[in-house]
């Protein structure tokens, strides 16, 4: 007997988002069977036929395989990295770094300043690894996709049946009051004071008891990943996954697409042949893929455009107990300044994390970390001016993005706003990531006012690539066009984060995954999932 598709099944008119959705664990979906292959028990050559090959299982992959297998084609996933069980993981930072992040988390970009940029290299991709956060497409940013690269296809509209889909499978709810932590709290405290729109965020979370370890793997199976939401509903509907298999190239012939060939972590060739792939390598490797196969370069387009959503984080020092790793760490947001390109959301962790991330030295990161227990930290993103790209050398995925003066003044007004919120709160001193700042306290911003910011002042992360596959109506400036397959070759689309064309300012997971929904609906020749739930609330 064949699994019911979600599709089949009875779906209520209301979608509850609120604290009980959130912490209530039950109806986890578990399929009969794990159609999962490893690349390291293949050896020679294996030939597989397929409807459609989806390359990747991260917010772009695992959508359309899900969705396509539910519509009745056979689809293969391959995947790069391994597969792993939430009860593998250990809430040591160090330890998870070298088992889910590409390159054990070290991947820079070259350039001013350099900026880690750190991606998930397992079952799930980056979705197992992020913050959970989830925002859909700002509107303004549909409305510049619209003028500016032609995809008046994309409205909120158009888009609400994909996201409410994507919602109800990733069961994305608010963050409860309580399981906010401490740093949260106070930052709520403090924008309220000073009349600064605020809240929790929604996460795609389900049995949430805030463990505090969001980016190494949450240890409970609470986040809702497409590692155990997406991909075994695929595997209910027939997909297979195969792990520890890299992609070398896409065959082609007579202008369509013919198989797809991978290497396998045991040594051996793997051979897709198919109608359909599905590029969904990410941002940062789908470029390179593309490049080696000869296709999407036409335009001249590919692997440029890049954006990168760089951010940082501020510290303040309380007089209370805080114990920062309890709870959700990206729990609560501040949007005040959306406008002007500055986004505020939390970040805590585990006091290995912490020590890697505080911006001192010597005997002043000694004296923050002698403090951590009654350190709260908050974020700062800034929606980027800058551009940068993406090449392979000697094979290596080189990533070349200096960040532009307008965003450094974006950080220097952000840590500004951040710093006078901590002081409300009743910060003793807060610390800026920004060289020549020295820590303030007495709730003293002047010095940060004073002082000349330049990029390579800024001490930065970034979490969201996107752009370098841009989709557009004009072949001329983009590499795929707006139903995602790329220009020139039938039967090739790619479905993740390159296809997005301009930064968003949020972070980017479910607009993704709602544009992969989309994407699959269209091969499959069905119209928008109208009678999805409408949530109670939403971002």
């Amino acid at each position: 007997m064949s699994p019911v598709s979600p599709a089949d099944a009875p779906v209520p008119a209301v979608r509850d988002t609120g604290d009980a959705a959130y912490t209530d664990g039950r109806g986890t979906f578990h399929p009969r069977e794990r159609r999962l292959v490893a690349g390291r028990t293949l050896a020679g050559e294996t030939i597989l036929t397929v409807d459609a090959c989806v390359i990747g299982s991260g917010a772009g992959g695992a959508p359309v395989a899900k969705e396509l297998a539910e519509g009745g084609m056979r689809v293969a996933i391959l995947e790069e990295g391994d597969w792993h069980e939430s009860a593998g993981f250990t809430a040591r930072p160090g330890e998870m770094a070298t088992r889910l992040y590409r390159d054990a988390a070290q991947l820079i970009t070259v350039g001013v300043p350099p900026i880690p940029l750190p991606l998930g290299r397992a079952v799930g991709g980056t979705t197992l690894i992020n913050s959970g956060t989830c925002f859909r497409t700002p509107a303004h940013v549909l409305d510049h996709w619209q003028r500016e690269f032609g995809l008046t296809d994309l409205t909120p509209a158009a888009l609400d049946p994909y996201f409410r889909r994507v919602e109800r499978e990733i069961n994305v709810s608010r963050v409860p009051a309580e399981l906010a932590g401490a740093s949260a709290r106070l930052v709520l405290e403090g924008a309220a004071k000073l009349g600064l729109s605020a809240g929790h965020l929604f996460r795609n979370a389900k049995g949430c008891v805030g463990s505090g370890v969001c980016a190494f793997g949450c240890p409970t199976g609470a986040k809702q990943h497409t590692g155990i939401t997406y991909v075994p509903r695929a595997w209910a509907a027939g997909a297979t996954t195969y792990t520890g298999v890299t992609v070398r190239r896409i065959e082609h012939r007579g202008g369509r697409v013919t198989e797809v060939v991978g290497r396998t972590a045991g040594g051996g060739t793997l051979r897709v042949r198919c109608r359909h792939a599905i590029v969904a390598c990410g941002t940062l490797l789908t470029p390179g893929l593309l490049r080696a196969s000869g296709l999407g370069t036409r335009s001249g387009e590919l692997g440029r455009n890049l954006s990168i959503h760089p951010a940082s984080a501020a510290r303040a020092v309380f007089d209370e107990d805080l114990d920062p790793w309890v709870g959700v760490p990206q729990s609560a947001y501040i949007d005040a300044l959306q406008d002007e390109g500055i986004m505020f959301e939390g970040i805590s962790g585990p006091p290995d994390q912490a020590a890697m991330s505080t911006p001192r030295s010597g005997p002043e990161h000694r004296d923050l970390m002698a403090a951590v227990r009654r350190t709260a930290s908050f974020g700062v993103m800034v929606h980027d001016t800058g551009r940068g790209s993406v090449h392979r050398h000697l094979g290596r995925t080189i990533v070349r993005y200096d960040l532009h003066p307008d965003d450094a003044a974006r950080f220097q007004r952000g840590m500004a706003v951040l710093a006078d919120v901590f002081f409300a709160a009743g910060a003793r001193e807060v610390v800026v990531p920004l060289a020549g700042v020295p820590t303030l306290r007495g709730g003293d911003t002047g010095p940060l006012a004073a002082a000349r910011i330049r990029p390579r002042d800024v001490s930065a992360m970034a979490f969201h690539p996107l752009g370098t596959a841009r989709a557009g109506a004009d072949p001329a400036h983009s590499v795929v066009g707006p139903d995602l397959a790329v220009h020139g070759i039938e039967g090739l689309h790619v479905a993740d984060g390159s296809v997005v064309p301009s930064s968003l300012g949020v972070n980017p997971q479910i607009t993704i995954m709602a544009l992969s929904t989309r994407l699959a609906f269209h091969l499959l020749g069905q119209p928008a999932p109208e009678h999805e739930p409408v949530p109670t609330a939403i971002a």
